[in-house]
């Protein structure tokens, strides 16, 4: 997610540099790099919330979507967003709108 929204523009590779570097930099993040993954989601989600992309609850919505697809999915088919058994309505796509501009 996090190359195909720098490579649709929405942040340079400095600037996701940047909000990782500080998200591993905060106080009580792992000496051993265990919690690496949760610092990257961080930063992606304060990248998405700085663009004016997405705020955390959209991503949580858009999280909790994805596991009711993944559970409304049969066994061996691909997980669809669409299988999400719940409305649609106010779904935010973080990838829609940045074919390329910079913000």
């Amino acid at each position: 997610m996090t190359v195909a929204l720098h490579d649709r523009g929405l942040f340079s590779w400095s600037e996701w540099a940047d909000a990782l570097s500080a998200e591993l930099k905060k106080p009580g993040a792992a000496s051993d790099g265990h919690d690496y993954y949760e610092h990257w989601l961080a930063a992606l989600e304060r990248l998405l919330s700085a663009k004016g992309v997405a705020g955390k609850g959209d991503v949580d919505a858009l999280a909790a979507a994805w596991g009711r697809a993944a559970h409304a999915t049969p066994h061996g088919k691909p997980i669809l967003l669409e299988n999400d058994p719940r409305p649609t309505e106010g779904r935010v796509d973080p990838t829609e709108g940045y074919g390329g501009q910079t913000g």
